[in-house]
């Protein structure tokens, strides 16, 4: 009898009409990942009912609730309608900016080896990281939060799948880093994080939640850079607003990230032993008046 295996394990997607509606006829996207904890899970109800033989009488399933990450390799063309859900944005010339649109998704995992197919409905966008670090393929987590769960061992009748994307992951030596507009090479990685506050809703009457509620866009991040001077450890000691910009380039065109307004929350010079001496700096973006964003992504295709 076979066992699932990652090697035959395959991800696909396809936007919802209406939260938590799968398509009839779905067309699925590819979602190109490295790994993924997406599951259902379950509260449990346990009876307080007293008995002179100390047994528990009843024990039951209470809510459930679909969630987990999306682990990937970022690459051109790859990640474009995860990335405008994730900001609840969408895409005008090429440009994406931080917006309240919300968009679900059907998610299907499909284990080819053993011709099982999960299909996971009402998956939200919770928020996403990008890591961008030195000799390394630029990396990130999409964070979800979904409705339901249905197996299967077939496909949905009328379903199609298109091919997935063949662009190279992007790494971090093609590309740029500006902070205000200026070129900086001394800094030596950058995270972020985008976290949308999604929260689910149960009620009396059914063990699915409601549409979740959703909060604040808040976008965090951090930056380690060589200590060459005093300004970026200036920039945090007088809270100094800052701009902050990254392209990365590659495979199939570009992507550059614009954080126009963001404050330095540490700015720590760490010494170990005889080598550089490094600066690690967290940081809070902020709403920016003149962008109207936290952050804007433009895209590119290569010439």
């Amino acid at each position: 009898m076979p066992i699932a295996t990652g090697a035959r394990h395959s991800m696909a997607y396809v936007a919802e009409s209406a939260y938590g509606q799968t398509p009839a006829t779905p067309a699925f996207n590819p979602i190109r990942h490295t790994s993924t904890s997406l599951a259902l899970t379950k509260e449990t109800i346990q009876s307080e009912e007293l008995r002179d033989d100390r047994q528990l009488a009843a024990f039951k399933h209470g809510n459930k609730q679909v969630g987990g990450d999306i682990s990937f390799e970022f690459s051109h063309d790859s990640f474009d309608d995860f990335l405008e859900a994730a900001l609840c944005g969408t895409w005008a010339s090429d440009e994406l900016k931080t917006g309240v649109t919300r968009r679900s998704f059907t998610v299907e995992r499909h284990f080819s080896d053993i011709g099982q197919y999960h299909r996971f409905s009402g998956v939200e966008l919770n928020g996403f990281t990008l890591s961008v670090a030195p000799n390394a393929m630029v990396t990130g987590t999409f964070t979800t939060v979904g409705k339901g769960l249905a197996t299967a061992t077939t496909p949905i009748t009328g379903a199609t799948y298109a091919d997935a994307s063949t662009t190279a992951p992007f790494d971090s030596f093609s590309g740029a880093l500006t902070v205000n507009g200026a070129a900086s090479a001394v800094v030596t990685s950058v995270e972020l994080t985008l976290e949308n506050g999604l929260e689910v809703l149960f009620v009396i009457g059914s063990d699915e939640t409601l549409q979740p509620s959703i909060g604040r866009s808040n976008l965090t991040g951090s930056m380690s850079v060589y200590l060459e001077d005093g300004s970026m450890i200036d920039r945090f000691i007088n809270e100094t607003e800052t701009e902050l910009a990254f392209t990365l380039a590659g495979d199939g065109g570009s992507y550059t990230f614009t954080l126009p307004r963001i404050k330095f929350g540490s700015g720590a010079p760490e010494v170990s032993g005889t080598g550089p001496v490094v600066l690690n700096m967290d940081f809070q973006a902020l709403f920016d008046a003149t962008e109207q964003t936290n952050l804007k992504i433009e895209r590119a295709v290569a010439v």
